[in-house]
């Protein structure tokens, strides 16, 4: 048992992203996540244009590689006692539907207690379960837009501006994952079952810290500044090469501006009043950012990439997704092959972030919609609650 979380087990009743990436990340370490659909599927199985891909669509893949899907109307009570009889034989239970949803249902956590007293009970949703709001529906691109996301990307008295990925629900499902971990931790000491609120809403707070807690200490809310970086530096900004290829710079530590002065042959820069301390380059922000301006029209972007990260000099060349996947070390993306459908052969995904040695999943296939019902249903037969 060489993987963190083997023998732990994930009843998800989520769908869509945000919990769906939770137990992907908790089954990357090892957990079995059992994925509890209804009638329909997860919406996210069909999500997109290409119906090449219907029921097995790639954001469906992003968040579902490896679990096991058994289908259930849990307003049926034949499949409600089949869900009761999962709940009671997991560690984990962990759902996103609307607040009060699951508990109309029948499987909120007072229930799931009377099956499993020490069981992690773990809800997502957009505001919290007892905020103003908790009956706002809610969705990526809403959150970042009520929690001030967008309004911190791009220039002052630029349009807000969406992330350009659902971070929101990969945050908020990271978030929710280390919940999980947390109290799994406490009930190994002893500390028995939690129930854990996760908030999209809050979770994006969380993870905008370093924008929030200023505004929190000073009563100023932060500057929008584009593609400069958080030091507020013109040499933390981005640049065009002599290719039209564009380089992101972050020098932002006087020995990381000496190299760079150095580097390019400007070591006049040192010793310009204008530009010799980092209050100097701030006050002269758009006289120093011509000047590098300039000097990074004089070669190829992958050439300053190179050359500039060989001297210790913070950069990068601006890539495209497909670029960037590229160039991930082998480990940072699990791969699996799928035998039929528009997907054949071996195919990619990112995995958890990080090495751990040893054990991390490797890829598996995700589960086509009730793949795994005889085998779910054969192993309720041959278990008892609590194992």
């Amino acid at each position: 048992m060489t993987q963190p979380l083997a023998g732990i087990r994930i009843a998800d009743f989520s769908h869509v992203m945000a919990g769906p990436y939770a137990s992907h990340l908790l089954r990357l370490m090892g957990a079995d996540v059992i994925k509890i659909e209804s009638p329909k599927g997860d919406n996210f199985r069909s999500y997109g244009s290409d119906p090449r891909f219907e029921g097995l669509s790639p954001a469906f893949i992003a968040a579902n590689a490896g679990k096991k899907s058994i289908m259930l109307d849990l307003k049926d009570p034949a499949d409600l006692d089949i869900a009761h009889a999962i709940v009671a034989r997991c560690d984990v239970m962990l759902e996103n539907f609307r607040p009060g949803v699951i508990t109309r249902l029948g499987l909120g956590y007072e229930a799931a207690r009377e099956l499993r007293p020490d069981i992690i009970f773990c809800s997502v949703s957009g505001y919290g379960q007892d905020s103003p709001q908790r009956d706002w529906p809610a969705i990526d691109n809403i959150v970042q837009a009520t929690s001030g996301m967008m309004m911190l990307s791009g220039e002052e008295g630029d349009p807000p501006v969406r992330v350009g990925f659902p971070i929101v629900d990969t945050l908020t499902g990271q978030t929710a994952a280390l919940a999980i971990l947390s109290a799994l931790v406490r009930r190994l000491q002893g500390g028995g079952g939690s129930y854990i609120d996760v908030s999209m809403f809050d979770a994006s707070l969380a993870f905008m810290t370093s924008a929030v807690t200023p505004y929190l200490l000073t009563g100023q809310a932060m500057s929008r500044m584009g593609n400069t970086g958080y030091s507020g530096l013109p040499t933390a900004s981005l640049f065009t090469a002599r290719d039209g290829r564009q380089i992101s710079l972050g020098v932002v530590q006087p020995n990381q501006f000496a190299a760079l002065a150095r580097f390019t042959g400007r070591e006049d820069w040192l010793t310009d009043p204008l530009f010799a301390t980092p209050e100097a380059r701030r006050a002269n922000f758009d006289a120093m950012k011509a000047e590098l301006e300039r000097v990074f029209a004089t070669r190829d972007a992958a050439a300053w990439e190179a050359g500039l990260s060989e001297a210790g000099i913070p950069c990068g060349m601006v890539r495209r997704v497909d670029e960037a996947a590229e160039l991930a070390r082998p480990d940072a993306l699990v791969s699996f092959d799928i035998p039929e459908g528009p997907l054949t052969g071996p195919v990619r995904y990112p995995g958890a972030g990080f090495r751990l040695t040893p054990g991390l999943q490797v890829g598996e296939v995700p589960p086509r919609l009730d793949e795994n019902r005889a085998e779910i249903l054969d192993w309720l037969h041959r278990t008892e609650p609590g194992h």
